[in-house]
């Protein structure tokens, strides 16, 4: 399994330079390097690109845990992005069948989307056929471009490419600042194929139910059910440990948290935690967060409290319980008051 290596380089510090990997997974260097082409075009245009090799995946496989028979579950970091993290804050989930490898979810980096790959690899031989990415924040997708570098074909929600591209600026320019040189070769995603109402991909001897849903957590959010372990793996529908992040509808979020929980799942991945949970149980943290910011802003709202007041108190006494607190429930708190205000 032959790949294409690359050294890119900023362009606007020439001596800052990391080896990135196109891992194409060819019989031949010659047909690497075509495979390849396109991807070293596009970072030609945004990098120095130094010297371009075959060889093997050059990234260190990401640590994944086995969570149920043929289900593979990647713990990221509770913690903002940073250098040290290398933007590795968001799950990633890999389910193996029969015939096939599908991805959840695909890492906060180019770089973290080629440990994936390295990964999966190092425990099949396998095909990488599907990824499903579960919503637009960048935490989840800016590993994508290596799964398709791989064969991945990429599904998703079917508002989630707009929801990236009006967003694609803030998202590239605060992941570069925050990820730093590890960030290099990161890009958005390209959607293969929309996710309808309710799609099921078969793995061989192994079905994954997926399902895209109105506005909750974000505009875009996707979970899939892997219906041979009973497992729901939720993208951030569900969070553990790191405080829950509100980007859609806090009534939308809870009203799918109502149909989540009546599903025949008896697990949950969540997109932040874990990395497994007994469900329904494992989101009743989440579900309690939620009903007391939306009890406390009604409070707010009909005190006539100003929305610059009511998020510097608007759930407070969850602080203790969540991480990440200080950094979330004001914005949090700031989307929800304006819905519940034009209710």
């Amino acid at each position: 399994m032959i790949d294409v290596l690359a050294t890119l380089c900023l362009l606007a510090a020439p001596s800052e330079c990391v080896l990135r990997t196109v891992p194409v997974g060819a019989e031949t260097c010659e047909a690497a390097m075509i495979a390849a082409a396109g991807r070293l075009e596009d970072w030609r245009s945004h990098y120095q690109v130094g010297d371009v090799h075959c060889g093997a995946l050059a990234e260190p496989p990401l640590a994944f845990e086995e969570v149920r028979p043929g289900l593979f579950v990647h713990r990221a970091a509770v913690a903002l992005a940073s250098p040290e993290n290398g933007g590795d804050i968001g799950n990633v989930a890999f389910v193996l069948g029969r015939d096939a490898v599908a991805v959840i979810d695909a890492g906060g980096s180019r770089a973290l989307g080629e440990a994936a790959v390295a990964a999966i690899r190092a425990r099949t031989d396998k095909p990488i056929r599907f990824l499903v990415l579960t919503h637009f924040h960048p935490d989840h997708v800016f590993g994508a471009t290596a799964m398709a570098d791989a064969g991945a074909e990429i599904l998703a929600h079917p508002k989630l490419s707009d929801g990236l591209a009006v967003r694609a600026e803030t998202y590239m320019e605060r992941t570069e600042e925050q990820v730093g040189l590890a960030f290099a070769g990161s890009t958005l995603p390209r959607v293969d194929r929309i996710i309808g109402p309710s799609e099921v991909l078969d793995l061989g001897d192994r079905e994954l139910e997926l399902r895209a849903w109105p506005v909750g957590h974000s505009e875009a959010d996707v979970t899939v059910l892997d219906r041979t372990s009973g497992t729901l793996i939720a993208g951030d529908l569900v969070f553990d440990e790191h405080l829950p992040t509100l980007d859609g509808s806090l009534s939308g979020w809870l009203g799918v948290l109502d149909l989540l929980g009546a599903s025949e799942a008896t697990s949950v991945v969540p997109g932040h935690g874990g990395p497994i949970l007994p469900w329904p149980e494992g989101g009743e943290s989440l579900r309690r967060y939620l009903g007391v910011l939306e009890q406390d802003l009604r409070a707010l709202l009909a005190d006539g409290v100003s929305l610059g007041d009511a998020v510097q108190v608007a759930a407070g006494q969850e602080r203790a319980l969540w991480s990440l607190f200080d950094e979330h429930n004001a914005r949090n708190a700031t989307v929800a008051y304006t819905e519940l205000e034009w209710e």
